[in-house]
């Protein structure tokens, strides 16, 4: 409900288990945009694909996702609190099913991937937890969809329950939940904060408070063109000015290097390492979190607090709120010196929400420059503009993202 809403989203900047994570985070961080730093990761996430845990023909890779386990045991005994999130499930139950690639491939055939979806999962949960368990750790299987990061009170269950789990030494074994949406939400024209396991990976990291993220795929990391073709280099560190050539995604995966790389570079934007290297070898694991250069770092960014996390990540926005040019310009100039946006600052309001939603905001030509929450409800905001109430607060800027092309 509304009401929930209003109350969960300032709850998401106060919650204990958030801001222990966060602060953990934060205190090993300091150098973590380096390879040296990643040695000091206290909290990790892993994310392996498709063709990492299953073999061409559909089956289980077992030596490999052996291999993985170790690694992450090896990590635990490090003193590092690992999740791990693991595509898989769908390409498991295809082959379980009997079905084509090209079918359950189909994005119109949404109901198959779902079938899969629901016959792989237990497969693949199955396998990590007889792994972890032959090695004396526990596994606890995570499903989650895109309302779990877009509504306010899932997200804050969500990443406590991760929070958690980790602190306990139990490895969270996460993966989208398509047996209820069924690859769906690839295809329609609506709001998306996630379209494959490579973005859940980085929202995970970020909201989580995890240090880092290694995403393990096919390649070596992010070349300059595709790896097959002549002159392809690896890139050892990613900038943003990089010129990449994009080759093909994968083939029951969803992910390709694209996504791969936006994801890597969201993680990054929320403070998280990233690296995305080869998990055909998973020794890769171990070398990424010594320090060795493998794979391809993404430098995090300083970390924002937990609610503009949210807000950049995966807030959905109930409406928008035009503001003037030379408020938006203050904004630009110096966010951190402007304290709150007030009723003089607005032009007007689109949407009908209440206090604590987030909105986005725009300037009067039509171009979104950030999100916000809103302190008030969006008919206070029009009887405020109407009656003239030009110095009441409607948006105090410690809750407020800028876009980076308005940065």
């Amino acid at each position: 409900s509304m009401t929930m809403f209003t109350k969960t989203a300032s709850s998401i900047i106060s919650s204990p288990m958030l801001a222990r994570g966060f602060a953990k985070a934060a205190a090993s961080r300091s150098p973590l945009n380096t390879r040296e730093g990643l040695r000091n990761a206290e909290r990790v996430v892993i994310k392996v694909g498709t063709a990492v845990v299953s073999n061409s023909n559909g089956t289980l890779a077992l030596s490999r996702m052996g291999a993985l386990v170790e690694q992450i045991k090896e990590l635990r005994a490090q003193g590092r609190e690992v999740l791990l999130v693991s595509s898989g499930a769908v390409g498991l139950g295809r082959n379980l099913l009997g079905l084509s690639k090209e079918s359950v491939s189909d994005p119109k055939n949404v109901v198959d991937r779902q079938a899969c979806a629901a016959a792989g999962q237990g497969i693949l949960a199955n396998n990590y937890n007889s792994l972890f368990q032959s090695l004396n750790m526990k596994g606890a299987q995570v499903l989650i969809t895109q309302a779990d990061f877009t509504d306010p009170t899932k997200y804050n269950y969500l990443v406590g329950t991760l929070d958690r789990l980790a602190a306990m030494g139990t490895i969270p074994i996460i993966n989208e939940n398509d047996v209820v949406t069924g690859c769906s939400q690839l295809d329609v024209d609506g709001y998306s904060c996630f379209s494959d396991n490579d973005m859940l990976s980085a929202l995970v990291a970020s909201g989580a408070g995890a240090s880092a993220v290694a995403m393990m795929t096919d390649v070596d990391g992010v070349f300059t063109k595709p790896p097959t073709e002549e002159g392809s280099e690896r890139i050892s560190v990613y900038t943003d000015s990089q010129d990449v050539e994009i080759g093909e995604k994968s083939t029951m995966g969803r992910g390709g290097m694209a996504s791969k790389i936006e994801a890597a570079q969201t993680a990054a934007r929320g403070g998280v390492s990233a690296i995305v290297a080869n998990g055909s070898d998973m020794n890769n694991i171990e070398r990424i979190f010594s320090g060795s250069d493998v794979g391809t770092l993404f430098p995090a960014s300083e970390r924002p607090s937990m609610i503009q996390n949210w807000l950049a990540q995966a807030a959905e926005p109930a409406g928008r709120v035009t503001i003037k040019a030379t408020a938006m310009e203050r904004l630009l100039r110096n966010q951190g010196a402007v304290k709150q946006l007030q009723m003089m600052d607005i032009v007007s309001v689109d949407g009908d929400f209440v206090a604590a939603s987030p909105v986005e905001m725009q300037c009067p030509d039509g171009n979104v420059f950030g999100k916000g929450l809103v302190q008030v409800d969006s008919t206070d905001i029009e009887e405020g503009l109407g009656k003239k109430l030009m110095d009441s607060s409607v948006m105090c800027t410690t809750q407020m993202v800028l876009t980076e092309d308005a940065k």
